[in-house]
């Protein structure tokens, strides 16, 4: 009875191995990087958390650079706050906090297997004048939570150059939660002309 209770407890897990199905945060990088010096410009949370998301896809992270090892370089990675609306006191009533990442790959050959780009992503919230310390708290986790998905669209968008190669990294952004989003330029209005 024992037995069967272990066969049938492992058939989901079985099954879900066998759709493809990883975690959030694993990711199947592309050949030339199961070893990785990563540098980000001004460290913090994104590196820490680019590091752990790395250790998970089975990656050895290594403290320097040199041969047989691929490099991960974020030289850009910062957060802006736009103010969105004032209300009729000239109060700030709601802000944007917005979070720009550069980054660019290389195996472990030195070929550029991810040349620079960039991810840019925003979320807002409603400020209470009245409770500025939540607010702050606030602003935290939204950072957070935007250091969260950025680390998950750079592994996107390697998954990407794994399985489709280099042409498909730039449009690789992955799954986004429903409030955040890209910035990217609005589209032109061109008005057709009738020569009729």
């Amino acid at each position: 009875m024992n037995r069967m209770l272990k066969i049938v407890s492992l058939l989901p897990v079985l099954a879900l191995a066998a759709c493809g199905f990883h975690l959030r945060g694993s990711a199947a990088l592309p050949k030339g990087m199961e070893r990785v010096h990563i540098t980000v410009g001004g460290g913090g949370d994104f590196q820490r958390k680019l590091a752990r998301a790395l250790l998970a896809s089975n990656v050895t992270l290594e403290d320097s650079g040199g041969p047989g090892i691929a490099e991960l370089h974020v030289p850009a990675q910062n957060f802006t706050v736009q103010t969105l609306t004032v209300n009729g006191v000239a109060e700030v009533t709601e802000y944007a906090v917005h979070y720009h990442v550069v980054f660019n790959a290389t195996d472990s050959n030195g070929k550029s297997i991810m040349p620079s780009q960039s991810i840019d992503m925003q979320r807002e919230y409603s400020y209470d004048a009245s409770q500025p310390v939540g607010t702050q708290a606030q602003v935290e986790e939204i950072q957070g939570s935007l250091i969260d998905d950025a680390v998950q669209a750079v592994l996107f968008r390697l998954q990407a150059v794994a399985r489709h190669g280099e042409a498909a990294a730039a449009q690789a952004v992955g799954t986004m939660p429903a409030n955040a989003s890209t910035v990217q330029e609005p589209p032109q209005y061109s008005p057709s002309i009738d020569d009729n």
